[in-house]
């Protein structure tokens, strides 16, 4: 039986849900974004109107606001979107037990097995979007497919408040002559470099030389190949399902741009004491530290280096970082922001008992380290910190427990059962 996947897109997310909130704002372009005075000034999201002015997620407020002198920018309130996503979820798992969201905004139905209740696939996302639109007050574009990569592309097809269904029969006349940078997990990087070999749209990338493909950008190549053919059998995660976590991360933009090395360790174990925190209450342990560093030009890079054994201790992490910054420099520039990510994850529970004195150590710092979770759980994070943050009050007044990010696995464990 041929599977019926959909994929619900809420459009402009964000904006929407300020615009819901605040109806004064619904004739004008808006976006919602960073405090610039902080320097957090990046569009999140934008609404329909914004968008007519060629404002796009991610880019500075000041270029957008260059587009549309008249933009109002809004902060973000991520408890509202964050309740927004819940009654979402709610809403679709009345029509499947197979739910698998992919970001706040965005989740995958498997409803094969509902069909012979409630009716085709395109039935069941027009009610859908006609509930969305009605409780929740924004308004969704769903796509209906054979897998989940063509239900992603129809919900992205046509915008806003759209339902597009893509069969085996029609997906070369809808799919392939989107550009190619359009299919998932085709970035930037990736796109740029199929364009330089005259791969621009999905059908070129699907009728190419998979073997080409596969030299041109490894493994990857092979499964970008199998999407653009619609050949994905990975399924979508029942609703109880626990999501694998891939790396847990943390960026910050600092207030002003970073000159001492003072000033790099104050933020790098700010982002440190954040990501340990969270791979702790995770129960998880990092075998790999990565940093990322952008100067005040934008200019970006990364750099990763194996820990000694795995780890969820701040201050192992911070060394790692401190040490990956001081050793592969990319620029000589001040520096505008730091990310540090914790990867290669693995359970706790599968630590190895030792009695070494450097083992007994570490396991008196991470109880130390765990009692300091607690006491600012109860107190709050301010209520205990490092001497070094007294150096610096403005630094250390970023909260990092407040912004972190955890990386899923998605689906890409189930990528073996594509056809080849």
């Amino acid at each position: 039986m041929e599977r019926v996947i959909l994929h619900s897109d809420m459009n402009n997310f964000y904006a929407s849900v300020e615009c819901l909130y605040n109806p004064g704002l619904r004739n004008h372009p808006v976006v919602v974004g960073g405090d610039p005075l902080l320097r957090h000034g990046i569009v999140l999201a934008k609404n329909e109107i914004a968008k007519r002015y060629g404002i796009q997620t991610g880019e500075v407020l000041w270029r957008a606001k260059q587009k549309c002198p008249k933009l109002i920018c809004t902060k973000p309130h991520f408890d509202l979107y964050l309740e927004f996503s819940r009654m979402a979820r709610e809403i679709y798992c009345e029509y499947s037990d197979r739910v698998e969201s992919y970001g706040l905004d965005e989740c995958w139905l498997d409803v094969t097995e509902s069909i012979g209740l409630l009716g085709s696939g395109k039935k069941i996302a027009d009610e859908i979007r006609t509930r969305v639109k009605a409780e929740l007050g924004i308004t969704s574009s769903v796509g209906v497919s054979y897998n989940k990569i063509f239900a992603k592309l129809g919900s992205d097809y046509r915008k806003p408040d759209a339902t597009t269904v893509i069969t085996p029969q029609n997906y070369k006349e809808i799919v392939w002559s989107l550009p190619v940078g359009e299919l998932l997990f085709v970035g930037q990087a990736t796109a740029r470099k199929l364009n330089r070999y005259g791969i621009r749209s999905i059908g070129d990338l699907a009728q190419n030389d998979v073997n080409v493909l596969e030299y041109l950008l490894g493994k990857n190549g092979r499964m970008l190949w199998n999407f653009a053919n619609g050949w994905d059998r990975s399924p979508v995660a029942h609703e109880n399902a626990a999501m694998l976590v891939k790396s847990i991360g943390n960026q910050m933009t600092a207030p002003r741009d970073l000159v001492s090395r003072e000033e790099i360790k104050i933020t790098l174990y700010l982002l440190a004491e954040s990501v340990a925190e969270r791979l702790r209450a995770q129960r998880f342990r990092c075998r790999t530290v990565q940093i990322q560093v952008r100067d005040n030009t934008l200019f970006t890079y990364e750099r990763q280096g194996k820990l000694r054994s795995p780890s969820c201790l701040s201050s192992e992490l911070f060394e790692k970082a401190l040490s990956l910054f001081d050793e592969k420099k990319a620029t000589e520039r001040p520096i505008r922001s730091l990310g540090l990510r914790a990867c290669s994850l693995c359970p706790e529970e599968d630590q190895q008992l030792s009695f070494f004195e450097e083992a007994v150590q570490r396991q008196k710092k991470e109880t130390v380290e765990r009692e300091v979770d607690r006491i600012r759980s109860r107190f709050g994070h301010f209520s205990i910190q490092r001497g070094i943050m007294l150096t610096d009050p403005q630094l250390s007044a970023f909260h990092p427990a407040e912004d972190h990010l955890i990386h899923p696995e998605l689906f890409f464990k189930n990528f073996s059962d594509t056809k080849e």
